[in-house]
């Protein structure tokens, strides 16, 4: 890359709790240990930070943490210098005067729009589109992680598999399941811990903070930890971003959400349950079949059967009677083809690299 794109912007509004912010922050600290370059992130709630990096002080305007210059985006944003790079992370409407800055800048800005995560078909066709401003000397370049090899790719550490594959390696046997369960309150959770409660195999829950603890509380009572049949609950507390990939690792079935968790899970290698983001024209769902469709296009038609049937089961609430022992019993299958699947993914290059090119090449 040109000396003239050393510095980088990212801007992001926190919509859906943490996995927007938990996106932007892993690819602003990616961008400063792997590529060298100077990155300012703008959030609107730095709270939102600051649970997944408990270093920072959400009171401050601006601070500096892990080589990343970290600032509140505030409505009384003050016209800064901008940067070479402008990450404009999910459609979040960049400040009018940073705009003017953009566009007063005599070299200027490579804008990127970096898109939602999706499987569908049409992301590929979409990636890098352009989009000239209407009044403005500028342009605006959409950008699509994706599991295509034609799209954006996912964020991945450079040494991210050597540490999944370390850790699995030296992980000792245990008894029974250990199982993550980080959900939206919509998730039919009541069903799920009378289906693990009745187990003939001892099953250890660790439920995060938030949405999953309420969805809890509000089938059993109380703050926990319980205990029904086999299964027990433990409420954990909110962990940064490496101890939830840890966590992510050590349980032998992980149910996810979002983006964020839904990538860090597929590094995981274990099997997992992903419950994507409703939206209120049933649009998600398009999404998640998209997605299904990929994962398990090499399983055998009986795993995929039992996965997909579980996955829906977990987003709709049909079926999970049926859906969850079939994918219980057949965990240790599952996880082979979902490290399978996973290895093709890493054989692609990672969604910052995928950037850093984008952005250095004369667009």
């Amino acid at each position: 890359m040109a000396p003239m794109q050393r510095n980088w912007d990212i801007f992001c509004r926190v919509i859906d709790n943490y996995g927007d912010i938990g996106v932007c922050w892993r690819l602003a600290c990616q961008l400063v240990r792997e590529h060298g370059f100077r990155v300012r992130l703008w959030v609107d709630e730095p709270h939102a930070l600051a649970a997944i990096c408990p270093p920072i002080d959400p009171a401050l305007a601006a601070q500096h943490h892990n080589g990343v210059d970290i600032y509140h985006w505030t409505a009384n944003f003050l016209e800064p210098t901008a940067a070479d790079v402008v990450i404009e992370a999910f459609a979040c409407e960049l400040p009018n005067n940073y705009v003017l800055a953009m566009a007063a800048s005599e070299r200027k800005p490579r804008w990127i729009n970096l898109e939602y995560l999706t499987a569908e078909p049409w992301a590929a066709s979409c990636h890098g589109l352009a989009s000239p401003h209407p009044t403005l000397a500028l342009t605006k370049y959409f950008y699509f992680p994706g599991f295509a090899a034609a799209t954006g790719g996912l964020l991945r550490e450079a040494n991210l598999i050597e540490t999944c594959q370390g850790f699995e390696d030296h992980q000792a046997a245990h008894d029974g399941l250990d199982i993550s369960l980080f959900c939206y309150e919509s998730a039919p959770v009541g069903k799920l811990i009378e289906l693990l409660a009745a187990s003939k195999l001892p099953i250890r829950c660790h439920l995060p903070p938030g949405k999953p603890l309420t969805a809890v509380s509000a089938c059993l009572g109380g703050n926990g930890p319980w205990q029904v049949g086999a299964l027990s609950i433990t409420p954990i507390p909110f962990l940064p971003q490496d101890e939830f990939d840890q966590l992510l690792r050590r349980c032998d079935i992980n149910f996810v959400r979002g983006e964020d968790s839904l990538v860090r899970a597929i590094w995981a290698g274990k099997p997992m349950v992903w419950q994507i983001y409703e939206q209120d024209d049933q649009a998600h769902l398009a999404k998640l079949l998209a997605f299904l469709d990929d994962y398990t296009r090499a399983m055998q038609p009986a795993l995929a059967a039992a996965v997909k049937a579980m996955f829906i089961a977990w987003n709709t609430g049909d079926g999970l009677h049926n859906a969850l022992p079939t994918f219980i019993a057949l965990r240790e299958e599952i996880a082979e083809a979902h490290k399978n699947w996973g290895k093709k993914l890493v054989d692609r290059s990672d969604l910052a690299s995928n950037l850093v090119k984008f952005c250095a090449n004369e667009i």
